[in-house]
C-alpha cells in the first residue's frame, strides 16, 4: 500500500457509525413514512394470497362446490392489483429517495471539498476524492432506498406469517420456528468475515479508481515516455487485487447464502412429512396444509433478503466510514467564530464588513513546518513588505520559494510567529477576503472546461465581453484568440489541452489581470513559454505590477532583475536578501546562479552545449 492509501477502516460492525446520515433522511421523513405503510399493506396482501388457495382448496375442491366463486374472484383479482399499485408505489418512492439523497450527500461532500484546505488537496489523491463521493455515495443510496425499505417489507411479510401459522396449526409452526434461530447463528457467523472482505475491496476500487484517473490524466506523457507496459503492468496488479477481494467475498456469500436456503429447505421438507401426516390422519385440513406449504416455502425468501441486506449493511459500513471521514474532516485552516460573524465565509460572504486591502504583508519571527512533516522549513524568519513591492524568490528546485508565498496567502499557517496584512493578523480576517485580493498565475496553469471568454471572465464573473477582452489586450491573450477560428469563443477542452502551455498560461494571466488584485503571485509564470510571449508579458508585468504588492518566482533571472527585493532560498532557509545589484555585488549564492544561467543562456543562442 503507497503513502497515499487510506487508513485502513477496520472498526467493528457499530450501528452508530451510520448516526451522521439522519440528517439526510429527514427531508424524505413523510415520504419514507408512507412507504413504511405500504410496505406493510403490501406485505399483508402477500400474506393473503395463501389464505385465498386455502379458502379455494376448502370450499370449492374439496366440497366440490362452486358456490360463491364470483365473489371469491372478485376478491382475488382486487386483491393482486392492489398488490401491483402497491408495488409501482414502493419503487417509484424507493427510486425518488435513492437519487435524491445520493445527491444530498454529494453536494454535501462537495461543498466541504471547498471548504477544506489547500493541505488537503496537496496530499490526498483525485482518485480517492472521486472514489467517496461518486462510488461510495452510490453504494449508501443504493442500499439505504432499496435495501431498507425491501428489508421493511420482509421484515413485516416474515412477522405476519409467523403468526399467522401459529394461528393455523401451533404444532407445525413451532417447528418452523426451531430452524430460524440457526438461521441467525449462520449469520452471526459470517458477519465480521463479510465485512473485513468487503472492506478489502472498497479499499482495492479506490485504487483503481486512482490509477484510472492517474493513466488518463497523464496519458499523453505516458505515450512520449512509452511506459504504457508499466502502466499496463501497475493496473493489472490492482485489478488482480480486486479480483481476489472480490472472489474472496463471493466465496464467503457462496457459503453462507446456500446455507440460509438449506434453512429454507428443511423447513420445507419438515412441513412436507409432519404436515402430510396430520392431512392424512383428518387432524389437517387440505387447504391449510397448502397454505401452510406456501407459507413455509415463502417464508425464507424475506428472511434470505433480511439476511442479504444484514450483510449488505455490514459492507456498507467501510462506505459509510469513507464518506463519514470525509464530511468530518476538518480543515486545518479555520476562521474563528468572531471571524465568521462578521466577514462570512465561503459561501455566504458579508462583503460589506470587508476592508480595503492595501497590500502591506510582514513575517514576524514566522516558523513553520508541514503538518505532516517534523523539519523547521523556516525558523524565525522576518519580513516587511511595504505595499507595492515586489518581492522575487528564487533558488533550485525543492528550495522552498513555494511555501513563502504559500504562507502569505494563507494556504498554510505558520507554526509559531505572525503574519500581517496591513498591519492587522491575517487570522484576524477571513480566508475569502484575502484570497479576494491576490491574484494568483500558477506555473502550470488549470483552464475550465468552456470557451476562451468563460476561463478569463472567472477572474471577474461580472465582467463585461468589453473588460473581458480588455484585460486580454494587456497581456497579449488577444492575440491567441485572434488565431483561433471562434476568437473568444474558441473552446479551451478539459484543463485547457486544446491550446499550448504558453497560450494557456496567457488566458490565466488575463483571469488574473481582469480580478484587479491589489497582490500578484506569479509562480513560473514564464518557464513555459516561448522568447516572444515571454517579452509581451515583460511588458504587461511591468505596468500591472506597478504599485501592487508582488511575488515572483522565477527559474529564469533574467525575468526578475527589477524586482525591489530578492529573496535567495536554499534547503527552506533564506540564505541572502536585496536588489539584484546588491546581490550580483556580494558574489554570494546568488551571483553564481546568475553567471550560470547567463553562461547557458549563451551557448543555446549560439547552438552549442556548454563545456
Amino acid at each position: 500500500m503507497n503513502q497515499f492509501d487510506e487508513h485502513s477502516y477496520d472498526k467493528p460492525f457499530d450501528i452508530k457509525i451510520f448516526k451522521f446520515l439522519i440528517p439526510f433522511f429527514k427531508p424524505y421523513l413523510k415520504l419514507i413514512v408512507l412507504m413504511l405503510l405500504i410496505a406493510v399493506v403490501t406485505s399483508g396482501i402477500d400474506m393473503a394470497i395463501p389464505l385465498f388457495l386455502r379458502h379455494a382448496i376448502n370450499q370449492f375442491i374439496t366440497r366440490q362446490s362452486l358456490g360463491g366463486l364470483l365473489p371469491y374472484c372478485g376478491l382475488y383479482f382486487f386483491t393482486v392489483a392492489m398488490q401491483v399499485v402497491g408495488t409501482l408505489a414502493f419503487i417509484r418512492m424507493s427510486m425518488a429517495i435513492d437519487v435524491g439523497l445520493s445527491r444530498d450527500l454529494r453536494r454535501a461532500q462537495f461543498v466541504h471539498l471547498q471548504h477544506l484546505s489547500f493541505s488537503y488537496y496537496n496530499t490526498t489523491p483525485v482518485g480517492y476524492i472521486l472514489s467517496r463521493v461518486m462510488s461510495d455515495t452510490g453504494r449508501i443510496s443504493d442500499i439505504f432506498s432499496w435495501g431498507v425499505m425491501d428489508s421493511l417489507w420482509s421484515l413485516a411479510y416474515t412477522t405476519g406469517v409467523l403468526l399467522i401459522m401459529l394461528r393455523l396449526n401451533r404444532q407445525l409452526a413451532g417447528l418452523i420456528l426451531l430452524i430460524i434461530p440457526l438461521a441467525a447463528v449462520i449469520t452471526v457467523l459470517f458477519r465480521r468475515r463479510l465485512l473485513a472482505a468487503h472492506r478489502e475491496i472498497r479499499r482495492a476500487n479506490s485504487q483503481i479508481t486512482r490509477s484510472y484517473n492517474e493513466s488518463i490524466g497523464g496519458a499523453r506523457t505516458s505515450k512520449v515516455l512509452v511506459i504504457e507496459n508499466q502502466n499496463h503492468a501497475e493496473f493489472q496488479h490492482l485489478t488482480q487485487t480486486y479480483r481476489r477481494a472480490g472472489i474472496r467475498a463471493g466465496r464467503l456469500n457462496a457459503v453462507f447464502m446456500p446455507l440460509v436456503a438449506f434453512c429454507g429447505a428443511l423447513t420445507s421438507a419438515i412441513v412436507l412429512t409432519r404436515g402430510g401426516q396430520m392431512t392424512m390422519e383428518q387432524a389437517l385440513e387440505l387447504g391449510t396444509f397448502a397454505a401452510f406449504l406456501s407459507y413455509a416455502t415463502s417464508i425464507f425468501d424475506p428472511i434470505q433478503n433480511l439476511a442479504r441486506f444484514f450483510t449488505e449493511i455490514i459492507a456498507v459500513q467501510a462506505n459509510v466510514e469513507r464518506v463519514s471521514d470525509l464530511l468530518h474532516r476538518e480543515p486545518d485552516i479555520t476562521d474563528s467564530p468572531e471571524v465568521i460573524e462578521r466577514y462570512g465565509d465561503s459561501f455566504q460572504p458579508k462583503k460589506e464588513n470587508w476592508e480595503v486591502l492595501r497590500g502591506e504583508i510582514k513575517f514576524r519571527d514566522v516558523s513553520f513546518r508541514y503538518p505532516d512533516g517534523d523539519e523547521e522549513i523556516l525558523e524565525h524568519f522576518s519580513l516587511k513588505v511595504p505595499q507595492g513591492t515586489n518581492v522575487a524568490i528564487v533558488g533550485e528546485t525543492g528550495a522552498g520559494k513555494s511555501t513563502i508565498v504559500n504562507l502569505a496567502c494563507r494556504f498554510f499557517e505558520p507554526t509559531e510567529g505572525q503574519i500581517l496584512i496591513d498591519g492587522l493578523d491575517y487570522r484576524e480576517r477571513s480566508q475569502l477576503w484575502l484570497h479576494s485580493n491576490i491574484g494568483y498565475v500558477l506555473q502550470n496553469p488549470h483552464l475550465f472546461t468552456g470557451s476562451i471568454r468563460e476561463n478569463i471572465r472567472y477572474g471577474k464573473l461580472e465582467a463585461g465581453d468589453a473588460e473581458v477582452e480588455e484585460a486580454a489586450r494587456l497581456v497579449s491573450a488577444d492575440k491567441v484568440a485572434s488565431r483561433l477560428e471562434q476568437g473568444y469563443d474558441t473552446e479551451v477542452g478539459e484543463g485547457g489541452d486544446l491550446l499550448s502551455t504558453g497560450e494557456k498560461q496567457l488566458i490565466s494571466y488575463a483571469r488574473a489581470i481582469l480580478a484587479d488584485p491589489p497582490i500578484f503571485v506569479l509562480d513560473e509564470a514564464t518557464c513555459s513559454i516561448d522568447t516572444e510571449t515571454e517579452q509581451w508579458i515583460q511588458e504587461a508585468t511591468a505596468t500591472l505590477l506597478r504599485g501592487r504588492t508582488a511575488f515572483l518566482i522565477a527559474h529564469r533571472l533574467s525575468t526578475i532583475q527589477m524586482a525591489d527585493i530578492i529573496l535567495v532560498v536554499k534547503e527552506g532557509k533564506i540564505i541572502e536578501r536585496g536588489t539584484h545589484k546588491e546581490l550580483m555585488k556580494a558574489r554570494g549564492h546568488y551571483y553564481n546562479l546568475y553567471t550560470k544561467q547567463f553562461e547557458e543562456d549563451s551557448w543555446a543562442r549560439q547552438g552549442a552545449e556548454p563545456a
